[in-house]
């Protein structure tokens, strides 16, 4: 099962963000198993960087990322996900509608976002991440 992860997603785990970082953490580990890929894209990427960076400063900022991205699959953003992400008018945030694109052109079954409201276009099941937790972990726990 691909697993899209949202820069809130990385955020957190980055910064250790709670309550958020209990769930968060634990959809991340799911990078090493054999059912679940975790997906991200170079722009969530970017944005996690940035609020790591504020909090740890450049180097160490990098490093976490670095070990990020040594577990998780960086999904490209192609022309085709840019072109989607412009031409569709129900999108009403760009840096939204590309992240969705990419889950969508990268064969995602989830996004998992705190912001679901963001993906009101999605066709893809969008969920908070304790939700995501709650219906494809707690059983596995």
């Amino acid at each position: 099962m691909r697993v899209f992860v949202d820069a809130n997603i990385l955020v957190s785990i980055l910064n250790k963000e709670y309550p958020l970082f209990t769930y968060s953490s634990r959809i991340l580990s799911l990078a090493g198993s054999a059912k679940y890929e975790i997906v991200t894209s170079p722009i969530c990427l970017a944005i996690a960087f940035y609020f790591a960076e504020k909090k740890f400063k450049a180097v160490k900022a990098k490093e976490k990322i670095g070990l990020l991205c040594r577990h998780i699959k960086i999904a490209e953003a192609t022309k085709i996900s840019v072109q989607k992400a412009l031409e569709n008018k129900a999108v009403l945030d760009f840096e939204d509608g590309l992240e969705y694109y990419v889950a969508e052109e990268n064969d995602c079954v989830c996004i998992v976002t705190e912001d679901v409201g963001d993906f009101h276009i999605s066709k893809i099941e969008v969920m908070h991440s304790e939700a995501f937790f709650e219906k494809y972990m707690k059983t596995e726990a």
